[in-house]
């Protein structure tokens, strides 16, 4: 897959109104479980436990009617080296501290033990089951909705000193702007075939090759979102 078509898949971010019931909670309840659910996976370090979590957040995505195929196609472009990760983490990370590993597989550097398998899958677990989490609540509730939940939320900052109601704001513009984003990055893309700079030469696999075309990129990319928050701090000024 192409970059131009694998940026198309940015989900994070992105409203999809199903008309559900999840879609219809209060956004306050919806952050709160989020934050709640967020802990429990981090906390969760069993096999048990990871599946029961994975299992539940499947079922709320279900309850919400959202697409499952469109969710997971935001972590293709992120793949290869999330498996590239797994497998080190897989082959060198040894017995561990805990007694009651044991090695599986001994050759030189590489060892293979029931800890670091019991890690990659817990740690891939983790990973599927906050994709999820986060997708659910960005798809569910609007950019405005998350604002007023998070403001509401951060109130008692105030008493503090924080700025509530700025951080609320930071983080809502934040997640809006992913999917803004992938879709200027993928304009760069675009920009640059046209302009007869190779794209498509290296696979999915070619991990440094492609490093290296992602880098080519950061420069412009970095370049207009500067541009779009200028604009977006002089209409939010001329709005008072």
């Amino acid at each position: 897959m192409a970059y131009d078509d694998a940026l198309r898949h940015v989900t994070i971010g992105q409203y999809i109104p199903t008309g559900s019931a999840i879609h219809r909670l209060d956004p306050r309840a919806k952050l709160l479980a989020a934050l709640i659910l967020g802990f429990a996976i981090i906390l969760a370090a069993s096999y048990s436990s990871n599946i029961a979590l994975l299992t539940l957040v499947l079922a709320l995505v279900g309850l919400s009617r959202l697409p499952l195929r469109y969710i997971v196609s935001g972590v293709r472009p992120a793949l290869p080296i999330i498996i590239v990760l797994a497998l080190m983490q897989l082959l060198f990370y040894g017995a561990g501290p805990n007694p009651a590993s044991r090695v599986l597989l001994a050759w030189g550097p590489i060892r293979i033990s029931t800890e670091g398998v019991r890690l990659v899958v817990v740690s891939l677990l983790r990973f599927a089951e906050l994709l999820f989490l986060t997708s659910l609540l960005t798809n569910t509730t609007t950019t405005g909705d998350l604002t007023y939940g998070m403001e509401s939320l951060m109130r008692p900052l105030n008493a503090v000193g924080l700025p509530g109601h700025e951080l609320a704001m930071v983080g809502a513009i934040a997640l809006r702007f992913l999917p803004i984003l992938g879709e200027q990055l993928e304009s760069i893309l675009q920009a640059q075939a046209s302009r007869g700079v190779r794209q498509s030469a290296a696979g999915r696999w070619q991990i440094l090759e492609n490093a290296r075309r992602m880098a080519r990129m950061i420069i412009p990319l970095f370049v207009d979102a500067y541009r779009r928050s200028e604009e977006m701090i002089l209409a939010m000024q001329a709005r008072c």
